[in-house]
């Protein structure tokens, strides 16, 4: 059986792939840079096969497609950069994903959608995720799609954005929103694990289950904890979002790679903790806790 991952280079595949590989599975890992890849993923790389793909380019996918049994869809951006949009790589991209699986016969699909992600909602990025999972849920063959609340982990793209402010932030720090918004922060391992199950579990065919850790917590413990490991003095005050809009919208366009975005913001205004975790009623794991070591 081989299974292709889209967007195997990212924090999350590249987590997936070696957990297929630990379970001996045959794995074909679409990138966009495959060389980039090789040296990421060190003897690993050996193991797998490699190849070059673009989820916005559909002729790209046809013949990565065949001789496949179960795609694993991982490609979304979070923050919009180099002219890729929302709309162009998480909601078009998917559909030619699906689209291309389809006219190849592949029997199983696996989509990583997002806990929030709704096609109503006037946030961009979870508005596309959110027509994402309904055309996976519409047109995909035996589909899962897993909701994983905000993923925690070396190089995840939230946690360590923050990190990454709060180290070009001297002395004040602001609580965001007044540090109010509720997480629910899952390990990318217990989220690639969750996913690699899936691939031999039939009883997860049909259905959307959301992911998260075993503790909620609100943006203020979330960067108090964030400061222990970053360390120095700061004194955290807090910050209506609407105050900080102008800033952050000078940073996107002054300064390269920003780690907040406008988008991102907008994430504040909705929930992202999980009713009934899937982790515990569904895979029966024990999730692990957000720890200050997994921010780089």
């Amino acid at each position: 059986m081989t299974i292709l991952v889209t967007g195997a280079n990212g924090y999350l595949g590249n987590l997936i792939v070696k957990e297929l590989v630990a379970k001996g599975k045959t794995v074909r890992a679409m990138v966009r840079d495959a060389e980039k890849t090789r040296i990421r993923l060190g003897a690993l790389s050996d193991k797998i096969e490699i190849v070059s793909g673009d989820v916005t380019n559909r002729e790209s996918l046809k013949p990565l497609m065949q001789g496949v049994e179960t795609v694993i869809h991982l490609v979304a951006i979070a923050i919009e950069k180099g002219g890729a949009t929302y709309e162009e790589v998480n909601y078009q991209g998917t559909v030619n994903v699906v689209d291309a699986a389809n006219d190849a016969g592949v029997g199983r699909f696996i989509n990583m959608s997002q806990n929030g992600a709704n096609s109503s909602l006037p946030y961009r990025f979870l508005k596309s995720k959110g027509r994402a999972q309904e055309y996976v849920r519409d047109h995909a063959k035996n589909w899962t799609a897993l909701r994983p609340s905000a993923i925690f982990g070396p190089q995840d793209e939230f946690f360590n954005s923050i990190a990454r402010l709060m180290k070009i932030t001297p002395l004040i720090f602001p609580l965001i929103g007044g540090g109010k918004a509720e997480f629910q922060p899952v390990s990318g391992f217990d989220v690639a694990e969750a996913t690699v199950r899936c691939v031999d579990d039939p009883t997860t065919i049909g259905k959307e289950l959301a992911l998260g850790g075993p503790e909620v917590l609100n943006l203020g413990e979330i960067e108090h904890r964030i400061h222990k490991v970053v360390g120095g003095p700061r004194l955290f005050v807090p910050t209506p979002v609407a105050v900080l809009r102008p800033a952050v919208w000078v940073m996107e366009r002054v300064l390269p790679g920003t780690p907040v975005t406008s988008s991102l913001l907008e994430l504040l205004a909705v929930p992202n903790t999980v009713a009934d975790n899937a982790l515990v009623n569904h895979f029966k794991m024990t999730p692990k806790l957000f720890k200050n070591a997994t921010i780089n």
